[in-house]
């Protein structure tokens, strides 16, 4: 159990909440049964985390069997390529997974719209499947997208739009344009989270053909980029809270940009890559924690 728990990367997870946690938090003031708000909440949760389990299985599937995962690779060692676990076991487990994500999937879509919107449940279906199939072909197949350098646009799409948005409509069936301003913040800051990883293992990626957005454009294009994404999101969070009329003590959440300064000082400091590598636990647990400061302050505002 513990090689599959290491498998999972738990230090992952919380970013990959961050969308619901913010999705929720702006349905929350519309919202009348508390009893079935926490059902859809801890479903999507779940549904969640069974989708960055899988992802983070089929990636560590897909570089290990395209040779990405090898000595020169910065970090800790992967299960398969440490021997932990084979190839033939992980590929069960992807499967396994996927079905889990399915199943999960299939009760917050019924949970949250029971008989009464089956076009909305059948969409919401097929959105969980594409969730599976981004998931999973991050890195796996002739066809994977993180080796053509669209990476960032999926986890833009998915870790910020779908997954804020999406969670959003699950309460309100329904939809308000400003909560896109908080979904494309998240997305942002976690498409620098890839963008940091990328940037660790450009050299790496460069010699096994993984061309992605970083090794495209070069480090210190990429570092530009980062700044970019970090900051257009602060610039969006800060918008949606003045376009909500945030009373001045909810504007707390400011103090988790604190962490992504120190981030961007270190990432334009740096000349080599490798020294990025304890920058992505940063960057990541400052995403969740922004996401989750920020939600608050939505709650505390709407009472």
């Amino acid at each position: 159990m513990k090689k599959w728990i290491k498998a999972a990367r738990l230090r992952t997870l919380p970013l990959s909440i961050s969308g619901i946690i913010v999705g929720t938090a702006c349905a929350f003031p519309l919202y009348q049964n508390q009893l079935h708000f926490w059902w859809i909440f801890g479903l999507c949760l779940l549904t969640t985390l069974f989708f960055q389990v899988l992802s983070n299985y089929a990636n560590d599937y897909g570089d290990a069997v395209k040779g990405t995962d090898n000595e020169h690779r910065v970090g800790p060692k992967r299960a398969i390529q440490s021997g932990e676990i084979t190839a033939s076991q992980m590929k069960k487990a992807i499967w396994i997974t996927a079905g889990l994500s399915l199943l999960s999937s299939i009760a917050v879509v019924y949970v949250s719209f029971g008989k009464e919107d089956f076009a909305w449940a059948i969409f919401y279906l097929f959105l969980a499947m594409a969730c599976i199939g981004a998931a999973i072909k991050y890195t796996v197949g002739n066809s994977a997208y993180g080796y053509k350098g669209l990476g960032d646009i999926f986890v833009f799409v998915f870790f910020g739009l779908v997954s804020t948005l999406g969670t959003y409509y699950l309460y309100a069936h329904s939809l308000d344009l400003k909560v896109g301003f908080p979904a494309a913040a998240i997305g942002l800051l976690s498409t620098a989270v890839l963008n940091m990883n990328n940037m660790r293992d450009i050299h790496n990626d460069a010699a096994m053909n993984k061309n992605t957005l970083v090794v495209k454009m070069g480090f210190e294009k990429a570092k530009q980029y980062h700044f970019f994404l970090i900051l257009t999101a602060v610039i969006l969070l800060n918008t949606y809270g003045l376009g909500v009329n945030f009373t001045w003590y909810t504007w707390f959440f400011v103090l988790a940009y604190i962490p992504l300064l120190k981030n961007l000082k270190k990432v334009n400091s740096v000349s080599n890559p490798r020294d990025l590598d304890p920058e992505l636990k940063r960057i990541s647990l400052s995403t969740f924690f922004i996401s989750l400061l920020f939600s608050i302050a939505i709650i505390i505002n709407s009472l």
